[in-house]
């Protein structure tokens, strides 16, 4: 049986339990899977897993808060699951997780740069898995392009790519691609001297327009109704379109993620101007992993969400 066959017999044997079962299903165009939420048999049609289920489902959990649902996930999206449960921003109970072991997921843009000259990604009119490779049809004939060629960043710093604390695990768990998370993406960001990050800084936000489609993919940003951007009581921030407004609404999503983000990346995908965003959650991941030997996803309470009289290594009773 291959493993979308158990992923299907897993989502019909849970269904009679919850309202609907989140996952992927066909998207916009052949490159891109779209969230599913299944509620019956007839759904199940549709639902498809694996080298394209790059959207984190767990986005959906605290908007469902109160009905028993299921969700299909992928190592980074069930770490997602426990931060929000840690957080009490979803209660465990109340969510069936079906976990499955994830190879790797696209990144659309790297094969947009593959078929520079070939045609638009928009053009791709079927996609096909073929082992490690990909097979495309596009107007000038089938393409195969390597899955470790199209695969996102992300994918090749994975330490979690079985579905953590699942209560249904589907298909054969497979190893690791790191063993520990050395952060060497960002390590020549971190490198560069403030100016030179301030400039860096002005010129990503210069393009940045303000739709907040990196804090809507979030899955910890719960509070988007609520949100500082846009709250008038009290006045916060203002919706300038200058780059001091846009960068500084930038640091409040990322300080507000300090020690909570899980790496999931969707808040980089859905930027529409490609701006690297998940650098700055990143480089406030390491610290807060550094500072308090705290990494999110493992079901904890995150360090900035509690209260010790002195941390552990902070030690602030020896400072002179």
């Amino acid at each position: 049986m291959s493993i979308q066959d158990e992923l299907k017999s897993a989502i019909t044997a849970a269904l009679p339990d919850v309202s609907c079962v989140v996952g992927w299903g066909a998207g916009p165009e052949p490159l891109r899977a779209a969230p599913l939420f299944i509620r019956g048999e007839a759904d199940l049609e549709g639902f498809s897993a694996g080298f394209l289920s790059v959207n984190n489902p767990a986005l959906y959990l605290p908007s469902l808060k109160g009905s028993k649902v299921g969700v299909v996930v992928k190592g980074c999206d069930a770490r997602s699951v426990g931060q929000l449960a840690a957080e009490t921003l979803i209660k465990r109970e109340e969510v069936h997780v079906i976990g499955y072991p994830c190879r790797g997921v696209i990144d659309v843009d790297k094969v947009a740069a593959k078929l520079a000259g070939a045609c638009e990604t928009g053009e791709v009119a079927a996609l096909r898995e073929d082992g490690d490779d990909v097979l495309l049809n596009t107007p000038k004939g089938e393409v195969r392009l390597a899955k470790k060629d199209i695969t996102a960043d992300k994918c090749g710093r994975c330490a979690f790519p079985n579905a953590g604390n699942a209560d249904v695990f589907v298909g054969e768990r497979c190893a690791p691609v790191v063993t520990e998370d050395g952060y060497a993406d960002i390590a020549d960001f971190e490198a560069r001297g403030l100016d030179e990050l301030k400039a860096f800084w002005e010129q990503e936000m210069s393009r940045c327009i303000r739709c907040y489609a990196c804090r809507n993919a979030c899955p910890l940003c719960v509070c988007r109704d609520q949100c500082v951007a846009m709250s008038r009581e009290p006045h916060w921030l203002s919706q300038g379109d200058g780059v001091r407004d846009k960068l500084f609404f930038q640091i409040i999503h990322a300080v507000h993620l300090s020690g909570r983000c899980t790496g999931c990346g969707e808040c980089e995908r859905a930027c529409p101007l490609g701006i690297p965003v998940l650098k700055l959650k990143r480089a406030l991941s390491r610290r807060v992993e550094k500072l308090f030997g705290y990494k999110a996803g493992g079901g904890d309470t995150p360090p900035l969400l509690t209260f010790l009289v002195e941390e552990p290594t902070i030690k602030e009773r020896d400072w002179k």
